[in-house]
C-alpha cells in the first residue's frame, strides 16, 4: 500500500488508524490505495492492540413509542450502507442501533464511538450517549449548537438552491414551498435557505407549513392545496422529504392539474421511485452514502483526537432534473 500510495508505510498506519499528522489529500490516497488492493484490517486484532471494542455505533433518533421504519426510507439505508462500508475499510465494525432501545441498552452496548442520527431538541438518544462520555457526532446539526459538537450533514441551502435555480430556469416564477414542521435543524435551515432566495430573487414568499408526526402524508397534502388554493397560484412546488413528491403529485390530481403544463413538481429525496412516477419527478439527492462515510471518517478522527480537524463537514447534494420540471413545447 505505501509503495501504490507512493508514501512511508507509518503514513500507511496513521492513515488507516486515523492518527498523525496528515493532509487530507494523502489519508485519501492512502485509502484509495487499500481499496485497490483490497486491503481489509483485521477488525479483533486491531481492536486489541489499542485497547478497544472495535465497533462504532450507528443510531437513529426516536420519537418515543413511534416506531419508524428508518430501514425502509431510502435516505437513511443509504447512508447507513455507507458508514458500513467505510467503518470496514478502517478496519472497524458498525453495529446499527435500532429505534426502540431501552435506555440500559444504549449506556451498557460496547462501543468506541457513536454516529446519532437526526438530533432534535428533546432528543433522548443524545442526552444518554453523552452521559457514557464516548465520542460522539451527529448526522446532521444540533438544534442547539455547543463547542464539544462535531456534525456531518448535506448542504440543504446549496441542494434547495439547486432546485429553485432549476425552476426559475425552466420558467417559474411563483416557486412555493411545502415545509414540515419538526423538532431538528433541517427545517429551519431550508425555511431560511428559501426566505434568503426569494429575497435575492424579489420572488414572493409562499410556504405552508405542515406536521410531520406522526404521518405526513395527509397532513402535507393538505399544506399543498392551501398552496394550490392561493391566488396567484403557484407555477412550481418544491417538497422536502421523501415522500413529498408523491403527495404534491396527489394534491395537483385533486385540483386536475397537469405537471408539468400547469404546475412544475420537485423534491428532495434518494426515492429512485421518482424515476418512474407520472410525470418522472425532479429530485435532488443528499447523497447520504458519502454523508455516511464521512460522519465515519470525523468520527475517528475524534475518537483519535486527531489535530485540525473540521468539527463541520457539508457534502454537496446532486440535482437529478426529469420531465416534471420541464414545461412543453407550446
Amino acid at each position: 500500500m505505501a509503495a501504490r500510495a507512493g508514501v512511508s508505510t507509518a503514513t500507511v498506519s496513521n492513515a488507516l488508524n486515523g492518527t498523525g499528522r496528515l493532509s487530507e489529500q494523502t489519508r485519501q490516497r492512502v485509502l484509495a490505495a487499500a481499496r485497490e488492493l483490497g486491503y481489509a484490517p483485521a477488525s479483533t486484532a486491531r481492536a486489541l492492540a489499542r485497547g478497544s471494542t472495535g465497533i462504532l455505533g450507528l443510531t437513529m433518533t426516536t420519537f418515543g413509542d413511534l416506531p419508524v421504519p428508518y430501514t425502509e426510507i431510502p435516505y437513511y439505508a443509504q447512508l447507513a450502507l455507507g458508514a458500513m462500508a467505510a467503518a470496514h475499510e478502517r478496519g472497524y465494525l458498525l453495529t446499527v442501533m435500532p429505534s426502540s432501545m431501552s435506555p440500559w441498552m444504549w449506556l451498557n452496548t460496547p462501543m468506541d464511538g457513536v454516529i446519532h442520527v437526526g438530533p432534535r431538541a428533546e432528543d433522548p438518544v443524545r442526552a444518554i450517549l453523552r452521559e457514557r462520555g464516548i465520542p460522539m457526532i451527529s448526522e446532521g446539526r444540533p438544534p442547539e449548537v455547543s463547542w464539544r459538537d462535531a456534525w456531518v450533514e448535506a448542504d440543504h441551502g446549496a441542494g434547495l438552491r439547486l432546485l429553485l435555480d432549476h425552476l426559475v430556469q425552466s420558467g417559474a416564477r411563483r416557486v412555493a414551498l411545502s415545509l414540515p414542521v419538526h423538532d431538528d435543524a433541517y427545517p429551519h435551515l431550508i425555511a431560511d435557505a428559501y426566505r434568503s432566495w426569494c429575497d435575492e430573487h424579489a420572488a414572493p414568499v409562499l410556504v405552508e407549513e405542515f406536521a410531520s408526526l406522526p404521518d405526513y402524508f395527509t397532513t402535507e397534502q393538505n399544506a399543498v392545496s392551501r398552496l394550490l388554493r392561493h391566488d396567484p397560484r403557484p407555477d412550481a412546488v418544491i417538497g422536502v422529504y421523501s415522500d413529498s413528491g408523491h403527495n404534491i403529485l396527489a394534491a395537483a390530481r385533486q385540483f386536475g392539474l397537469r405537471v408539468p403544463r400547469d404546475l412544475l413538481v420537485a423534491c428532495v429525496s434518494e426515492d429512485p421511485d421518482y424515476a418512474t412516477t407520472t410525470p418522472p419527478l425532479t429530485t435532488v439527492s443528499l447523497c447520504p452514502d458519502q454523508v455516511g462515510a464521512e460522519a465515519v471518517d470525523l468520527l475517528i478522527a475524534v475518537i483519535n483526537a486527531r489535530s485540525g480537524v473540521a468539527r463541520c463537514r457539508l457534502v454537496e447534494p446532486m440535482l437529478n432534473p426529469r420531465r416534471s420540471t420541464r414545461y412543453p413545447a407550446r
